[in-house]
């Protein structure tokens, strides 16, 4: 298995730190494609991408341009960003949307000046300034985020996270796939629409579990049980590339 930081983040390289870009994570996703094809023991069809959360939908628009993937398993997938867009407003709020809105002007604006970037947290209890400023979020990353997780965002993401949407690519999609859904996500929900829709091009796992509920205990059993079932069903041995979060 391949696991690796996008650019911005983590143990990988980058300036300014924290920097969230959508075409960025999407290039670094395929180069560490590249990479897992190049040693001479792999099979470059039989590569097998994974992810979890936003990444997850990175592997389903990669694989439906790359059609030497050889399946794709996404884990809690965020691929609806219109049911986003609407869960958050009624959560949150138009005041606090706006605000947000003010964070991302103000970060733009500061990198056309050639200034340090203005930043926001990630998660935040409720009330307070952050990009999800949701209790499931604050609580699911304290459990899960390790001790050298840095909560802040460049906050430009707010302007520039917008039409990204997985489920378009759906169609164009050649390989196996298994999505797995929680029915009672609040950072990356579905339209019953897109569930249903979604029947008819992957294989469906739900789940009646929250966003978080997924990565700890029985829940996390039970997803990693019906994902190495589809592993072993249509690769027997690969190299799976690991996108994280």
């Amino acid at each position: 298995m391949l696991a690796f930081d996008y650019r911005h983040f983590g143990e990988s390289k980058g300036e300014p730190r924290q920097l969230f870009l959508i075409p960025y994570q999407l290039e670094d996703y395929t180069a560490a494609i590249k990479y897992a094809r190049s040693p001479k023991e792999i099979d470059p069809a039989r590569i097998a991408l994974w992810g979890t959360s936003a990444s997850a939908g990175y592997g389903i628009v990669i694989a439906a341009k790359d059609k030497n993937i050889a399946c794709v398993c996404a884990q809690c997938p965020g691929l609806d960003p219109h049911a986003s867009g609407k869960m958050f407003l009624k959560k949150l709020g138009i005041g606090h949307l706006l605000r947000l809105f003010v964070h991302g002007q103000r970060d733009m604006m500061r990198f056309r000046l050639g200034l340090s970037p203005h930043k926001i947290p990630i998660v935040g209890k409720p009330g307070s300034i952050a990009f999800f400023p949701i209790l499931d979020a604050y609580e699911g990353y304290s459990k899960l985020a390790s001790k050298n997780f840095v909560n802040e965002i460049c906050a430009r993401v707010i302007l520039r996270s917008h039409g990204f949407k997985p489920v378009e690519h759906l169609q164009n999609m050649q390989c196996p796939i298994l999505i797995q859904i929680c029915e009672h996500d609040s950072l990356a929900p579905l339209s019953t629409e897109t569930a249903t829709e979604l029947e008819k091009y992957a294989e469906v796992k739900r789940y009646p579990i929250g966003h978080f509920d997924i990565y700890i205990g029985e829940n996390f059993e039970k997803s990693i049980s019906d994902q190495l079932e589809f592993f072993k069903k249509h690769l027997c041995l690969t190299k799976t590339i690991n996108g994280g979060d």
